[in-house]
């Protein structure tokens, strides 16, 4: 669909079981978790500035927060501003799963000469859908021609050889080589004048964006007067940047198993997002919502509805702690 992404797509939610959470057990309101537990499974989307390296951003992230680990999900090349989203502890695993989430840029293009509009226009959309691309001479990554996939461009505005335009693609894809094949293609050359990133999957520049600034003065007073209001609002919980995956909602007496290693049976399931493929990453969640760990599909959503007994899905990383909920997939096995 044109002016989407990936993570935009639409799905239902299929309901296999009828079951019940223990109030007991895990966290039964996430948009309200303590403000030490997201200090240690949070996500921030952070504005990073102009200058600094990606790298330089996280290390500065870890001395405001005090904390061990800190990790970014996806480089921006150090002139480059925009949505870096970026993990805080345990939740440094989740940025690998904002892959096939898709990003959207806005870049000013340069072209070399001028050219009339309406020929800008009819090129620019021609970059849409699977293009190749060889990455430049300057990065991080072997050069070897790949394929990615535009979702949309949209111009915003031309003036004289400058062109403003928004672009939604694959993660993976160089908008600087980007702007040099539209150059190449309208026969004047081109090349990248400005770029910052608006988005990252469910990762929006008009919802929570923080800079270095508000997030170290919205720590400060937390810690200085436990004020959480600021903190609470750019430190988001886990499970916001997991929202764009399929998910799967598992029993209680599944969770622990999960966070053990254990893969996901069909008897333990009980809802299931629409449109999931085999193969695809799909986000393990509690009946609270609580983020377990993702795994990997093994089945369409259909078939998984479907399925009576067997393994529906691998799980491939764990989230969350052991003993959150209590290992009643012992006692099962152990009165078997």
């Amino acid at each position: 669909m044109k002016g989407l992404l990936p993570a935009d797509q639409p799905r239902e939610v299929l309901l296999k079981s009828d079951d019940s959470t223990n109030p007991d057990y895990g966290f039964s309101d996430i948009e309200n978790l303590p403000i030490e537990h997201l200090l240690e499974n949070g996500v921030i989307s952070l504005d990073k500035p102009a200058g600094p390296t990606s790298h330089e951003v996280a290390t500065w992230v870890r001395k405001i927060l005090g904390s061990e680990r800190v990790g970014h999900g996806g480089t921006l090349d150090p002139g480059v501003t925009g949505i870096l989203p970026t993990g805080v502890g345990n939740a440094t695993k989740v940025m690998q799963a904002l892959l096939p989430a898709g990003k959207e840029y806005v870049c000013v293009m340069e072209l070399h000469h001028l050219v009339d509009e309406i020929e800008i226009r009819q090129i620019v959309e021609e970059f849409t859908g699977k293009i190749y691309q060889k990455p430049p001479l300057r990065s991080a990554v072997k050069r070897v021609l790949r394929v990615r996939e535009i979702y949309y461009s949209d111009i915003m505005e031309i003036k004289g050889r400058l062109v403003l335009f928004r672009v939604g693609c694959e993660a993976g894809t160089y908008i600087r080589k980007l702007c040099s094949d539209i150059g190449e293609a309208l026969g004047v050359g081109g090349h990248m004048r400005e770029l910052r990133r608006t988005r990252v999957g469910p990762f929006r520049e008009d919802v929570h964006l923080c800079s270095l600034y508000d997030l170290k003065d919205a720590y400060e007073f937390w810690k200085d007067d436990g004020d959480e209001a600021d903190i609470r609002k750019y430190l988001l919980p886990i499970e916001f940047a997991l929202s764009h995956l399929p998910y799967i909602a598992v029993r209680d007496s599944a969770v622990d198993a999960i966070c053990h290693g254990a893969n996901l049976a069909a008897s333990g399931i009980v809802s299931l997002s629409s449109g999931m493929k085999k193969d695809d990453i799909v986000l393990l969640k509690s009946l609270k919502g609580e983020a377990i760990g993702i795994g990997t599909s093994n089945r369409t959503s259909d078939a998984i509805f479907k399925a009576k007994s067997g393994i529906v899905a691998k799980t491939e990383r764990v989230f969350m702690e052991r003993g959150r909920y209590p290992s009643m997939w012992k006692k099962r096995s152990t009165e078997d």
